[in-house]
């Protein structure tokens, strides 16, 4: 009875990497992609060996933990940069309806892996 426990708790666990894991990879595919998130087109993501970009429009996307302890202060940015800097030239990704919150959500979490 404790091994089919202990066995039980190691694949919840395990699922519970792999889906984080799963989360972080469909939000790097949607920052990469150039018809969605397309953050490589402005931001240098340093760390990502697949986001070679000489963009320098916006900031390098590193240490985004330290810059936005608050993930809901990131989402808000990526909703709609305006309600920060009205001069902004990020595009309001949410607003404009480009991503969904669900999207955003996995933009947060790759974003937040670096």
């Amino acid at each position: 009875m404790l091994l089919a426990l202990s066995l039980h708790v190691a694949a919840c666990v395990g699922s519970t990497a792999s889906g984080e894991r799963g989360g972080i990879e469909a939000g790097r595919r949607l920052a990469h992609d150039w018809q969605k998130g397309n953050c490589l087109a402005c931001h240098k993501i340093p760390g990502d060996a697949r986001a070679e970009t000489s963009a320098d429009i916006g900031p390098p996307l590193q240490d985004i933990k330290a810059r936005f302890p608050d993930r809901n202060k990131l989402r808000a940015q990526i909703w709609d940069a305006r309600g920060a800097n009205p001069d902004t030239v990020m595009p309001p990704f949410g607003a404009a309806r480009i991503l969904s919150k669900g999207e955003i959500d996995m933009i947060v979490e790759y974003l937040y892996a670096y």
